[in-house]
């Protein structure tokens, strides 16, 4: 399906060749055990170690990730366990692991548990240079791009390019764009990583994720992994996700329209600082998403002037939930501090941009500006 357009991948993505009075989506299978006589080896022996509905989306998954290319998905109960899963498959004691130090909020935590496991964890900025300083003796580098919340971008080829020349391997935390918006492996990345809670499935109804390789070895490594510790996706879950990739196109290209007309709205406003967002010419790291991204995600993140001002900017929003997360169809928004995990200031804003009518939504912004201003 490589020659085909995005929409019409993710509408066939992973589905079963056609049965006379079968549905195109089989629907969830619900079992811990399979019948099994003599060997154990079948694709579908125990609940923990396969299921059919996982398989389904994880061939689309796959599609999705490097169309026509020889990929293996594999679908984890939520993004953190995506993400551990490909941590804890590949390093081991006396290891050198370099992170971002800007990167998702629960990534100190890992941090703390790979030092613990007498992991060395090195950290640089996502949007510098700095991070090819310390991949001498690194096992693994973790990209996070465009990075959350302050959406800097990294020239994932040129990392990648450098990792692999100083043997380390290479994961890029891919959640913020999905697969329609950038392709790690395409870029030369061994793992794509992605909390698909997010944008990929869109509705802010399930938790899920997953690791998709194109190495078949580290597929192995990281299904293994999975079966260690168990962190397998409800079939509900896994079904609900394979039905949602139907519509990551409209919904994308939708969230990344309206994103890009908010970011240009507050860039003309004095009252809005700081303000990020990839796909905007006069951003930062513009030229290099440019690069690499096909869709440039439904993030934009801005400063208010202080706290205060910033909750009663979310308190008068009025089609925007005050909910964190992001990548869903309905708009919402956060002040990211109060998390207390991010460097940021008190009154920065994360701001999800759903798929509402662009007129409505600005509108309501702007309201809610001028509101908090007073």
């Amino acid at each position: 399906m490589s020659t085909t357009g995005d929409g019409t991948r993710s509408v066939r993505a992973g589905l079963p060749t056609p049965e006379q009075y079968e549905p195109t989506l089989p629907g969830p299978v619900f079992a811990a055990h399979f019948h099994l006589s003599g060997d154990p080896v079948g694709p579908y022996t125990y609940g923990r170690d396969g299921n059919p509905t996982w398989t389904h989306l994880e061939r689309a998954i796959s599609e999705l990730e490097a169309p026509d290319e020889p990929v293996g998905t594999t679908v984890f109960a939520s993004g953190m366990a995506a993400v551990s899963a490909v941590l804890l498959s590949q390093v081991r004691t006396g290891d050198v692991v370099v992170l971002p130090d800007d990167g998702y909020q629960a990534l100190p935590l890992v941090r703390e548990q790979l030092e613990a496991y007498g992991v060395e964890v090195r950290t640089a900025p996502t949007g510098t240079d700095s991070v090819l300083g310390l991949l001498d003796g690194a096992k693994l580098l973790w990209i996070e791009t465009p990075s959350n919340p302050g959406l800097d971008v990294c020239d994932v080829r040129g990392l990648v390019e450098a990792a692999h020349r100083a043997g380390a391997l290479v994961a890029v935390d891919n959640t913020l764009a999905t697969p329609l918006g950038q392709r790690p492996l395409e870029l030369g990345a061994d793992f794509s990583v992605a909390s698909d809670t997010k944008g990929l499935t869109g509705h802010g109804d399930i938790l899920l994720g997953h690791v998709s390789c194109g190495d078949p070895g580290l597929t192995d490594e990281v299904r293994r992994w999975r079966k260690i510790v168990g962190a397998i996706p409800g079939p509900m879950e896994a079904w609900l996700a394979h039905r949602s990739l139907a519509t990551l196109h409209l919904r994308m290209d939708r969230q990344c329209a309206n994103a890009l007309a908010l970011a240009e709205t507050l860039a003309e406003r004095s009252d809005v600082a700081g303000l990020r967002y990839p796909g905007l010419p006069g951003d930062p790291s513009y030229a290099t998403a440019a690069r690499q991204m096909r869709r440039f995600g439904s993030v934009v993140s801005f400063r208010l002037a202080d706290k205060a001002t910033a909750e009663r900017f979310l308190a008068e929003l009025r089609l925007v939930d005050d909910a964190t997360s992001f990548g869903g169809v309905r708009s919402t928004a956060e002040r990211r501090g109060r998390w207390g995990g991010d460097a940021v200031p008190e009154g920065f804003i994360r701001f999800s941009v759903g798929a509402e009518d662009l007129d409505d939504l600005l509108a309501d912004v702007e309201h809610a500006l001028d509101a908090s201003a007073r």
